[in-house]
Order: C-alpha cells, then structure tokens, then sequence
C-alpha cells in the first residue's frame, strides 16, 4: 500500500511540474505511441474542462469513419439483439435540454434501474430523463421519466404516470433499493434541483417522500449509491455532488467567472466545465428507522472537502472486512475511495490505494463505475468509464484495498481511448464462468461530428469477453446486431429481463429512446441466479451481501450492490455462469449482518429464491 502511494505521489508530481515539456515533447516527436500519449502527458489545463488525456491519433476503420461509429463485420458472433421496438421501449424519448448543448447541464445525460416493483419476479425498467430550460419557465411541458412494466411475453409497458414516478424535474440518476425494509423496493431520483425520493405504496404506486425524509437538496446530484454503512440493517444514502450550476449565471466561455481555457475542446468553443465552475459537496444520508434521514457527511468524512466532481457512487465491500466501504467517481478531479472503519466514519486511502488516479498517475474524468471478480479470486475489481482521448483504467483489487491499474496488460485500453465511455458493467454473457465487461459510449461535444479527431458524438458500446481472467478480446461489432447500435449513449444497466438465464442490457440514450439489448448468445452453458432476502440485522433486500458459489471447481464472487454504473441500478439477483457444470458444490452466503451460511442448491438453469436464517433455499 505504501509503494502504492509513492508511485501515485511521485508520478502525480512529474505531471504537474513537466506538463510544458512532455507537451513540447509530443509535438516535437509527433504521435508518440498510444500508451505514452494517455499515460505520460498531463491534464490539458489550457483545453476543456473535462478532457484529461492528450489528443489522440484518431483510429479509422476501412471507411474512414471514426471507430467508434464504424468498425462493424459482416459477420461473426451475434450476442446482442436491439429488441426496443418489439418491446414497446420506443415510444418514449429521453430529453435533455436543445441539441447544440450550449451549457454543460444539458449534456450529461441521464442513468437507468432495473426494479421488480410490483414483486411479480419480472424485472421492470425505470428511465430517468433530463429536462429543459423551457420546461423549468413553464413554458412546455416537462419531460417524464419512464417506468417500463414487464408484461412477460417480451413487452413492456410505460405505466410512470400511473406509478406517480414522472418526476418532472431534470433528472439524472437512478438508485433502487428497499430503504424501509418493508419487502418493496423503492426508487432515489438524483436531479438537478430538488431530488426525489419514491416510497413504494405496494399497490403498483409511488409517493414521493423526499422532503419529509430529509434527502432532497435542492443542487446537482448525480449517481446516488445505497448501503448500510454502519451495520444496523438500515439502508443509507450517499448522494455525490456534481458542479454548482446556476440558472441566473449561466458559465460561458470568457464571461463571468469561467475562464475561456475551460470552454475549448482541441481549440473549439464548447460548453464550459466541469473545470471552472465549484464542485458540489457530497452528501452520505443515514437512515433513522423511521422514514427520515440524518446527513452525517462531515462526521463520517465522506463530505468532499476538495470540492470534486462527483459522478458516480458505489457502497461496496472492498477489502473483504465484512462492511461497506465506498467508492465515488469523478470528473476531471482524482476519485475516491473511502474505508469504513467500522464506527460510523471513513479512512480516505483515495491515493494510497491506487484508485485516485491511473496508472500514469493521472485523474481521469469518470463517468461510471462497475464492480466485478473477473479473475475469479474472490476480490472484487473495479472498471471505471472515461473520456474520449483517455484510455479506460480497469483496477485488480490485490486485496488489502490495493488497487492496481492493469487496462494495458489485459488488452482493454487502447480500443477504448476514442471512445467516451458512461455506463458500464461486469456481466457474464455467455455463462462461462468468467465475468466479461460492457460499455455504453456517447459523447458531450455534439461538435465533435465536424472535425476529423476521429470521434463522435453517438458511438457505438464496446463489449469485451473475458479470456480465463487472463485478458479482455473486444467482440465484434456485427452489422444489424445490438453491438452495432451508433448511439448517444448513458446510463447502462444489464440484468435478466427476460427470466431466461441470460443477461440483457438497457441504455439510457441521450435524446433517444431507450436501447434494450437482448442478450441472444448461441452459448449452451449453464447458469444460476439468486433472490435474495435478508433477516435479522440485515437490510431486507440484501444490499451488501456477498455470495460464493462454487461449480467445476471454481469458485465464483457476486455482491448485491445498489448504484455504480452511470447514475444507474442493475439486477439485485447474483447471476452466476457455470460454464458444463450441471451441479453447484456450494453456496456461500455472507450476509450483511454478519451471517455466514451454506446452501445447496437441487440443480442448475434456475433462479432460487433464499433468505437469510433459514438454511436452505426455497426450491423454486
């Protein structure tokens, strides 16, 4: 841990003091290879607000079109099925300010969960959408956010206003989880402005209760995050703040307060941000037990006194001590990791463990995070989504908190360096056992589109499959597969939606309509699934929950987590892929109050409901 803070130390020194040389460098030499460009050259203080990385070379397919609109195969693997208009997703248009994104809160997008609100073991999908300044001055009617009802057969319904769960407000993120315990889950809105807090009524309705329980602010929150920090089988609430944006002061470049270095991409005017404007506190909400919220930020010290972008959030166990640290990621800004001490506060180690910055020792501007063992170790590694001429860092968790950026040596980051990532998730797509890795991608510069840097603004995800734990191949883009999709990608969750075994993604598309990809693998691998429900000392959900199943003799890590991604919520249910295995040899569940149990399940290809205390599971 301690080299791991000198290399971050020393490194984030020669960035900040060698910047004019390793730029006269670059030039003089020209494009220097890709991994020296993105790890050696430090944040473009006299570019945009958010790029963090060097310009970049541009990568073009056989058509001279940028890799990340182009690049498609005539054939190969079909994995991915865009199935959106056949579900009904369609019908409804995310909206977020005009399309020439003049000011940075029109451009971010907004984030997805993945919710079984009315309890029928269907997954339903919630859609956050943004909204206009035309909106907020009453002079058009606001956009709504979407509530997807899964009928079953492969379509779904939008019932939100019936739900009461519009949210007519700007609308960033969404994080799902049971905070009452009562066994319905219920939804956080992050916007911008007031947030909202949608308490299930169990009758297919939501009341919001955000003002009563404490949680609304009223400034930019992003990708809010559950998980019972202190152990006492309450879910709280930790809300990252993004930038102050004020309606009467609008940032632009060279007026105000905004310097007019951070409204220039590659020497263009864009909008202004995030560097430039105040960050945003961050906010860590405690549940009292009775419906309200206590903020115990500073007291837990997790109040961001930096003042970073936040963007995105994460309660997770990691480094194995049975309670929830937390991660935050920021933008243009080193991110955060937080270890919880276990008396109500938190050790920052954002530096010493490696994840602040990258390899380089370099901040990046993250956009979304995603939790997964893809080695099959038993530690939980952590991928984080970037900007466009940065590669995508992805960090092996050594265990101890110790994290290690490891992009290059698993084959992930050149590919990614054009691509502006957001949303992002570990999913195993072909139940083989190892834990591939998605992407959604979309960029914030619509003017990106007039200029030959080899981006763009819709571009389409990137999907990598995991190689034994060993490295990450990226999947072809087949032309007319889900793969292929050129989109303006966000928020991206990946879940069973379809109870079948496989798992399918949802994109929250910026000025679009929701992408539903259904995952269509020809794989013949086996699978298990588990609904789980804690007791006692634990939240009723689960939340924070780790499970180890062991088949073929591997043994496989899935959490129960709330939050990451880009301001989104995925499938609650630990979806395990056992390859031939047709029997588990085991379940081990360590639930969040402490519990350690074993279960055996009576076969494979089947989701198995189970709660804690119990010792067995409900065969289903």
């Amino acid at each position: 841990m301690l080299q791991a803070f000198r290399t971050a130390i020393i490194l984030g020194l020669l960035t900040a003091v060698f910047p004019a040389l390793i730029s006269a460098q670059s030039q003089e030499s020209g494009s220097l290879p890709q991994k020296q460009q993105t790890d050696q050259t430090a944040p473009q203080t006299t570019g945009s607000g958010v790029d963090t990385g060097a310009p970049s070379a541009p990568q073009l397919d056989d058509q001279h079109r940028p890799m990340t609109a182009g690049g498609f195969v005539a054939s190969g693997p079909v994995i991915f099925k865009d199935v959106s208009e056949k579900a009904g997703l369609t019908k409804w248009t995310h909206k977020m300010g005009t399309p020439e994104k003049k000011y940075i809160v029109e451009t971010d997008g907004s984030g997805v969960g993945l919710i079984d609100y009315d309890n029928d073991g269907w997954l339903d999908i919630y859609v956050v959408s943004g909204s206009t300044f035309n909106a907020l001055d009453g002079k058009e009617t606001p956009p709504h956010a979407a509530l997807f009802h899964n009928n079953h057969d492969g379509t779904f319904t939008d019932v939100a206003a019936k739900a009461g769960v519009t949210n007519d407000r700007w609308g960033i993120g969404a994080a799902v989880a049971d905070y009452d315990n009562d066994g319905w889950p219920d939804i956080f809105v992050s916007n911008w402005g007031k947030n909202r807090l949608y308490h299930n009524n169990h009758d297919g309705t939501f009341t919001d209760v955000a003002e009563k329980a404490g949680v609304q602010l009223g400034t930019w929150s992003a990708g809010a995050t559950w998980g019972d920090y202190d152990g006492d089988g309450r879910l709280d609430l930790f809300v990252p703040g993004y930038v102050h944006f004020d309606r009467n002061n609008l940032p632009s470049g060279g007026e105000g307060d905004v310097p007019d270095q951070y409204c220039v991409f590659r020497g263009v005017q864009v909008n202004c941000g995030p560097r430039g404007l105040k960050g945003e506190p961050d906010h860590l909400f405690h549940n009292n037990g009775d419906g309200t919220f206590t903020d115990v930020s500073e007291k837990a010290g997790v109040a961001d006194a930096s003042g970073y972008y936040g963007l995105t959030s994460l309660f997770i166990d990691i480094n194995n001590d049975g309670k929830m640290d937390l991660l935050v990621g920021d933008d243009s800004t080193p991110n955060y990791l937080y270890l919880n001490k276990g008396d109500g506060t938190f050790e920052d180690v954002s530096y010493a463990s490696g994840y602040a910055l990258n390899e380089g020792g370099r901040e990046t501007a993250t956009m979304g995070i995603a939790a997964g063992d893809f080695a099959n170790d038993g530690k939980m590694d952590i991928f984080n989504t970037t900007f466009s001429d940065d590669y995508k860092p992805l960090y092996r968790n050594e265990g101890d908190a110790n994290m290690t950026d490891i992009s290059y040596q698993l084959g992930i980051a050149e590919t990614t360096v054009p691509f502006l990532g957001w949303g992002d998730a570990f999913l195993d797509y072909d139940n083989d056992g190892w834990k591939d890795l998605m992407m959604s991608d979309g960029h914030v510069y619509p003017q990106v589109d007039q200029h030959p840097w080899g981006t763009s603004w819709a571009q389409r995800p990137l999907l990598f499959h995991n190689v034994a734990g060993k490295k990450f191949e990226v999947m072809p883009a087949v032309e007319g597969s889900g793969l292929a999709d050129v989109i303006a990608g966000r928020g991206m969750v990946a879940g069973d939606l379809f109870n079948d075994g496989k798992i399918d993604v949802v994109i929250n598309v910026m000025d679009g309509h929701p992408v539903l990809l259904r995952d269509v693998s020809p794989d013949t691998n086996h699978w298990l699934e588990l609904k789980l429900t804690g007791a006692a000392k634990s939240p009723r959900d689960a939340v924070g929950a780790t499970v180890y199943v062991t088949a073929n003799g591997m043994k496989h890590r899935e959490d129960v987590l709330s939050g990451g991604s880009y301001a989104s919520t995925s499938d609650p249910r630990p979806h395990f892929g056992l390859g031939s295995a047709t029997n588990v040899e085991d379940i081990e569940l360590h639930w969040p109050s402490g519990k350690v149990e074993h279960f055996a399940v009576p076969g494979v290809d089947r989701i198995v409901p189970i709660t804690e205390g119990t010792g067995r599971p409900a065969v289903q």
